[in-house]
């Protein structure tokens, strides 16, 4: 039996065990929306690449994957080209059922620097970076491995911020932020539109209001990370070609651009 080797953890897969199990590849997995995923899919048996810009610091998710046989830990910066073209050689056999972009920056969104007045533009191009040419970039380098698997999905870890039909949120702030999640939606949309031809759903996702480790005093609206990503994988699940191109929110509610 052929096997491949997972250096990070330590772990030992089979790859005719591999070609049964479904694929998800998380960016950001590290921490919060990212970690959720992988335990999740983890739980549900699937083959699970995790990315994270530092693995050896990422203890909570290596020692995810000392638990489970199935998860896979991997160096990405999602902004470093040569780490996404070594990730993309590595797995270039490998077909991705769902691709999660998950990874992203957020930044102080009361902070001087994104409100008005004291715009810190030296930050301006991480954000972009990371949060609308990033998911372009990953989704760019394994589309064809999205494109030979079974379920062909393409998701984008969005906010409402960015969503002009929700009034980016309706409050003053967070400029970065909402222009860089506004620009991955203009992109993936794109990206969607040409991936219809090969059968590639693309969809962009809304978490809701999650209460992960940076929110500090969450709200009676936020919900756990546990509902939040259950939710979203249920709509991961259903989704279809007729999805492509959507914006859809962790219950399945539907929004405008």
């Amino acid at each position: 039996m052929r096997l491949v080797s997972c250096v990070l953890v330590g772990l030992i897969f089979s790859a005719d065990v591999l070609a049964q199990r479904p694929t998800v590849m998380v960016t950001g997995s590290n921490r919060g929306i990212g970690l959720e995923f992988v335990r999740q899919y983890a739980a549900k048996d699937w083959f699970v690449i995790a990315t994270t810009r530092r693995p050896h610091q990422a203890e909570r998710l290596r020692a995810l994957a000392r638990e489970h046989n199935n998860i896979r830990v991997e160096l990405l910066d999602v902004t470093n080209g040569e780490q996404i073209a070594d990730l993309a050689n590595k797995y270039q056999d490998q077909p991705i059922d769902v691709l999660i972009n998950n990874a992203g920056v957020s930044g102080d969104f009361m902070g001087p620097g994104q409100r008005f007045g004291s715009l810190d533009y030296a930050v301006l191009d991480t954000f972009l970076g990371v949060n609308a040419i990033g998911p372009l970039r990953i989704t760019e380098a394994f589309y064809k491995n999205v494109k030979t698997s079974r379920q062909k999905k393409v998701v984008a870890i969005t906010a409402l911020l960015g969503v002009h039909s929700f009034n980016y949120g309706g409050f003053d702030g967070a400029y970065w932020y909402k222009i860089s999640k506004a620009a991955m939606n203009a992109a993936m949309y794109n990206v969607a539109r040409e991936a219809a031809k090969d059968g590639v759903i693309v969809t962009m996702l809304t978490p809701g209001e999650v209460a992960v480790e940076k929110v500090e005093n969450p709200g009676p609206r936020f919900i756990t990370p546990e509902k939040s990503i259950r939710g979203m994988i249920d709509v991961i699940e259903g989704l279809t070609l007729e999805d492509s191109g959507a914006i859809l929110r962790y219950n399945g509610r539907r929004y405008a651009f």
